[in-house]
């Protein structure tokens, strides 16, 4: 057993030490020629190991959820009306609120995930899941029987991110949950 991990120590010497592989193949060669004595013993000089290198402070971390709340806060106001109280106020004021949420929400998620369409047809429109779908992909309802493939009326159409670009965070510790820092108006 000791020859064996002789063996395996030595395989890595060789393999990563120039100066041991050449000791080896010499050897080799001895033993090859019939030569019985043993070469003399030649100093194998390790190199002292490089210095670690200091590694940074650690950034805290922050969930991609909250920045991408920030964002929505940041750039639409998201945050702000669904937490706002709407009992006070008349359908046509909330309406002109939602249209400039959803305008600055959509432009958001147009430039951070550019969302498409899984299916191109229309809603209602016949169409086939293939065998071998992806349930990720396709959710199946109805009169769900047998073995794919399946054909069937489009329901909703599927929505995917076709790239995912989050803004980096670079903030403290104590801003990692921040979703819309404290805004005060000095006088």
């Amino acid at each position: 057993m000791r020859r064996i991990w002789l063996a395996i120590r030595v395989f890595f010497l060789v393999l990563f030490n120039r100066e041991v592989a050449q000791l080896v193949a010499e050897a080799m060669e001895r033993r090859k020629a019939g030569l019985a004595e043993p070469a003399p013993q030649a100093k194998v000089e390790k190199k002292p190991a490089p210095a670690p290198k200091p590694t940074p402070a650690p950034r805290p971390a922050r969930s991609e959820a909250v920045t991408l709340l920030a964002t929505l806060q940041r750039e639409a106001r998201l945050i702000d009306f669904i937490k706002e109280s709407l009992d006070g106020y008349e359908d046509a004021q909330i309406g002109a609120a939602v249209r400039d949420v959803h305008r600055d929400c959509a432009k958001v998620l147009e430039r951070l995930f550019a969302i498409r369409p899984i299916e191109a047809q229309e809603e209602g429109a016949a169409v086939n899941v293939p065998a071998g779908f992806d349930a990720g992909r396709y959710r199946l309802t109805g009169n769900v029987v047998g073995a794919p493939p399946f054909r069937g009326n489009l329901m909703h159409h599927g929505w995917e991110a076709t790239t995912v670009q989050l803004p980096a965070w670079s903030g403290s510790e104590s801003a990692v949950r921040v979703i819309a820092p404290v805004e005060v108006e000095l006088h």
